[in-house]
């Protein structure tokens, strides 16, 4: 079966904890709790699959992460 995914932008409007960061689905709403993988791509950014358990849809999301600095 092939995968149909797009990216989605993971901008957030205000800082939240964590777990308000975790993606519904845009074709049935449902709630996502993990993803199904991961990646490292280059200067801090990791991107991630998503797959809906409820419909199957698939997609993407990149979120830039902060480097951390040791003094």
């Amino acid at each position: 079966m092939p995968a149909l995914a797009e990216v989605l932008s993971t901008t957030a409007s205000r800082p939240d904890p964590r777990g308000s960061d975790l993606p519904t689905c845009p074709v049935c709403a449902d709630s996502m709790v993990a993803a199904e993988a991961s990646a490292y791509l280059f200067d801090n950014l990791i991107s991630y699959l998503w797959t809906c358990d409820n419909c199957g849809y698939g997609f993407v999301t990149k979120h830039a992460v902060k480097p951390i600095v040791c003094n």
